[in-house]
């Protein structure tokens, strides 16, 4: 008798035991974060860097104890920057992975396609790079929204870049250049609003498509129309095409165009071609402040990338700063619930600190929009680097580091 009630007793321990560890496993249950972008194809520079600075923001969280916790962690997928694979992705990571938010979304078009999935099933969606005005915008008939971002807005780049060509560079001939997706055609939209308000109407306005290579065409309408500048809404491999057919011209005259002249893949196809193009930029990898000066250090440490350079610093920038803002969000909340967070997301109570800036209550109920008009500065492409246009931009980004310094 004593035996069994001995053995009955170590049984009970021991599964007392097994529940604790149960308990504590289930406590520890990591957070999942899905990831999409291209990480593949000619938008991959972009993808693969967003997904880079995201690597590094949920290294960063779980070494200083996670969210409520619990380790995040990433599930990544590959989108290929198609609409349909987007679709399949979002389905996956709702259904079979029970994200409890997802970052990404590189091309206007994949976000447009799938984002109505986690719309439906209440999931937070932080877009971080596309920047197609509509995103935030494409369930505003609903009660409530759960697509937000932290990307500069074609409706902010559109007037900067109309701003550069006409008022600070004098030109009024302008030619536009977009590719035939929706980022395109919606950007090329915007540009021939910001025009109009100018009261200038492009003397050109020319498409072309993903891959092509010779822009021979487009480019000697342009000129023959006697554009003085070029305004362009593409991506980085088609943007070197129009660099390169203005040498095979041996025409030259400016190429102002979205965030993406800053690409790896344009900067590098172009070559000599592509210095002097200017493009708005929330983040340009230049140390100029602690956060941005340790965040450049991390990620050229972890990821060791040719030449010392990023090859899309805004996509790994805004990348790391949308963990930091869902992160943020979830702890506020308390909670893993997608209402709750969206919730948190738009009555944020304490300032996120981000690469591209400090966000102070950056998102409210009627307003998704974390990046304002105040955020994006212009770069340049010199020596196969993209650098601050303005020496008064990069001065005003230093003060801030030497204020930062002193705190």
């Amino acid at each position: 008798m004593r035996f069994r009630f001995a053995k009955l007793a170590t049984h009970v321990v021991f599964a007392s035991a097994i529940a604790g560890l149960a308990g504590a496993a289930t406590a520890a249950e990591p957070i999942k974060i899905g990831v999409t972008g291209p990480f593949t194809g000619g938008s991959s520079s972009m993808g693969v860097s967003m997904r880079d600075g995201v690597k590094l923001a949920v290294e960063e969280i779980n070494k200083a104890g996670g969210v409520l916790g619990r380790p995040l962690q990433t599930v990544e997928r590959d989108d290929e920057a198609k609409n349909e694979r987007g679709v399949q992705i979002a389905q996956e990571l709702i259904n079979k992975e029970k994200v409890t938010a997802t970052v990404g979304f590189i091309n206007t078009g994949v976000a447009l396609a799938s984002q109505r999935f986690y719309q439906e099933a209440k999931i937070p969606v932080m877009n971080n790079v596309a920047t197609g005005s509509v995103i935030t915008h494409q369930f505003d008939d609903q009660p409530a929204n759960y697509i937000f971002r932290n990307a500069a807005h074609d409706s902010i780049q559109a007037p900067m870049i109309v701003e550069e060509a006409i008022a600070h560079r004098g030109y009024k001939k302008i030619a536009i250049l977009a590719d035939s997706t929706n980022y395109g055609q919606l950007g090329r939209e915007d540009l021939e609003k910001a025009l109009a308000l100018k009261n200038i109407k492009a003397v050109a306005v020319e498409k072309f498509n993903i891959k092509d290579v010779d822009m021979t065409a487009q480019l000697l309408k342009a000129k023959e129309a006697g554009a003085e500048a070029v305004l362009t809404y593409g991506i980085g491999p088609e943007l070197a095409q129009i660099a390169n057919g203005m040498t095979k011209l041996g025409w030259k005259v400016p190429i102002i165009g979205s965030w993406t002249l800053s690409m790896a893949n344009f900067i590098d196809n172009a070559g000599p071609g592509g210095d002097g193009a200017r493009m708005p930029q929330t983040f340009i990898q230049e140390p100029t402040t602690p956060k941005r000066q340790s965040f450049i250090i991390s990620y050229l440490k972890t990821f060791n990338p040719k030449n010392a350079r990023i090859d899309s610093p805004v996509s790994a920038a805004q990348g790391y700063d949308s963990i930091y803002l869902l992160a943020a969000a979830i702890t506020q909340a308390n909670s893993t619930e997608g209402p709750k967070i969206k919730a948190a997301l738009e009555d944020l109570k304490t300032p996120v600190s981000g690469v591209v800036t400090t966000y102070n209550k950056p998102f409210t109920a009627k307003d998704h929009e974390a990046i304002t008009a105040n955020i994006p500065v212009f770069g340049e492409v010199k020596g196969q680097r993209v650098i601050y246009a303005y020496p008064d931009d990069f001065k005003k980004a230093s003060e801030v580091r030497v204020k930062e310094a002193k705190k």
